[in-house]
């Protein structure tokens, strides 16, 4: 059996996020690499840089902290599309999550984006997660 990459992003994130750390050290990969670039993007994470450690490559995240605490934002990540069954949408259909305060990532024919790109571009595509 293959491994799940996204689930073990969103994974790493959850944990990091219910643990109270700060940062949390994700395997490099494209697609890994993707995904945290949108989450820099929107504002769920601080910032990101890459570590090599004995030839194997890592994003060190820091998650996002509030102003007065010391504590991270409460972050909630959900896997949507899986290996087992995959969940594919046309732009016309894909959820808004809150009512646009969440974002929805795809894969699409064009790389991975949120919703609100693939809605601008008019594309549609598998439904990685849910963030909110």
């Amino acid at each position: 059996m293959g491994r799940d990459t996204i689930a073990d992003i969103i994974t790493s994130i959850r944990n990091a996020d219910m643990d109270k750390k700060g940062r949390v050290r994700i395997g490099y990969t494209n697609i890994a690499e993707n995904i945290i670039k949108i989450l820099l993007r929107e504002g769920f994470i601080e910032n990101v840089r890459k570590h090599r450690e004995s030839n194997k490559y890592f994003l060190v995240s820091t998650l996002r902290h509030r102003r007065n605490r010391k504590r991270p934002y409460k972050t909630i990540l959900k896997r949507i599309s899986r290996p087992g069954l995959r969940i594919y949408s046309n732009y016309q259909r894909i959820p808004r999550i809150l009512g646009g305060i969440g974002i929805v990532i795809l894969s699409t024919s064009r790389g991975i984006m949120t919703d609100r790109e693939a809605r601008l571009e008019g594309i549609g595509g598998e439904i990685l997660c849910y963030i909110w």
